[in-house]
């Protein structure tokens, strides 16, 4: 029994659109990420970073979830699973830390290098 050519042209069009789809479903999970990172770093000369732990409890107090509070150059980084939980976040800190601190949205760098790299990240993450 002999397989005609059609067969195998169907099934490698089928396998090449699967290809594609599967790609497509990677490349949009890895762009869904919403995280969030706040950066605090002070705006004086002079005046010491909050430790983390201090951070912690403000967020803690106020029923605000975080994935973790890093160190990073003179700055300190809270990532957060939503934009919703960074935004209640720095109200809290505005109003709970000293004056002297500058509490920013870290820009999220969705460039044509980066995007590739999110989306490997959710791979990994996912299995």
């Amino acid at each position: 029994m002999t397989m005609k050519p059609h067969f195998f042209r169907g099934l490698r069009a089928t396998m090449l659109i699967g290809a594609i789809v599967l790609a497509a479903i990677l490349i949009w999970s890895g762009m869904q990420s919403t995280e969030s990172t706040l950066e605090i770093r002070t705006s004086q000369q002079g005046i010491s970073m909050p430790d983390g732990f201090s951070v912690w409890h403000h967020l803690d107090a106020n029923g605000i979830r975080f994935k973790s509070i890093t160190p990073d150059n003179n700055t300190l980084l809270i990532k957060f699973d939503s934009i919703a939980q960074s935004e209640a976040a720095k109200e809290v800190l505005y109003k709970t830390l000293p004056h002297g601190y500058v509490i920013a949205q870290q820009e999220e760098d969705i460039s044509a290098g980066n995007w590739l790299t999110r989306v490997l990240n959710e791979n990994i993450r996912i299995g």
